[in-house]
């Protein structure tokens, strides 16, 4: 039986993803911060459902998670769904170092120590891959989103290393690149940036967990999800960058 590890499990994107697995019949280790959350996901999946609770910043609970979750599949890792993430929208300034650094060390910190821990059971398991959750805000620094955007930025960079560089081991790294999506996270920042009303938040949970399961039947190493995104991605890896810039100016004037 197939395995998919998913941090960030209790709810969104997490949740609506162990759901979508578990029915094409897989085991899922749902890791997450949240207990009860994890208590509920567990009953409503049954079996299919292995509650890890972890806190991808302690490195620990992460590497305890890991064990347990090889333990209940005997060293079998499918798929890794680097998940759990958190935002916070706003003017720069406005916002305090400490959440800046908090995004930073969830975002990109958490995604490269769950990374680092799973690697053996990634590395032992015959056709491995990862999906990491990067954002339509990795194709240009967003204003109003800027420690946001950096740290996706980074797991773009991430996911595009580590494919070339855990080629040797027979392992894929790939990511996904929605645009808003409409979860908790989003909704708790909607009126700190006019991109949200300019852009629209069109997309649902299950519509990533729907993505993550074709980038699995099909891998490849940026997966943009929308119409819009999908149009953007290839304009702009060749637009210049000054035609991205601009456009980043108006849709947040608009």
């Amino acid at each position: 039986m197939k395995t998919i590890f998913i941090t960030g499990a209790g709810a969104g994107i997490g949740l609506a993803t162990a759901r979508r697995f578990a029915r094409e019949g897989w085991r899922v280790g749902a890791a997450d911060r949240d207990p009860q959350a994890l208590a509920a996901l567990a009953r409503e999946l049954g079996s299919s459902c292995w509650p890890l609770r972890m806190d991808v910043t302690d490195v620990d609970s992460v590497r305890r998670a890991l064990a347990e979750f090889g333990m209940r599949s005997n060293g079998r890792l499918d798929v890794l769904m680097n998940n759990a993430g958190v935002l916070k929208v706003g003017a720069f300034e406005q916002i305090s170092m400490a959440e800046h650094a908090r995004i930073m060390q969830i975002n990109v910190i958490g995604l490269m120590q769950v990374l680092h821990a799973a690697f053996p059971l990634l590395r032992d398991t015959d056709g491995a891959q990862v999906i990491n959750m990067s954002s339509a805000s990795a194709i240009y620094g967003i204003p109003d989103f800027a420690s946001y955007s950096a740290s996706k930025h980074a797991v773009r960079a991430l996911t595009e290393a580590l494919d070339l560089e855990w080629e040797t081991h027979g392992i894929r790294v790939t990511d996904l690149m929605p645009p808003f999506v409409n979860t908790g996270m989003v909704q708790a920042n909607l009126g700190a940036s006019r991109l949200f009303d300019t852009l629209g938040v069109d997309l649902a949970a299950a519509d990533i967990a729907e993505a993550a399961w074709q980038l699995v039947r099909k891998p490849r190493v940026h997966r943009p999800v929308s119409w819009r995104m999908r149009l953007l991605w290839p304009v702009s890896q060749v637009a210049p960058a000054a035609l991205t810039r601009g456009l980043m100016r108006v849709l947040r004037r608009a």
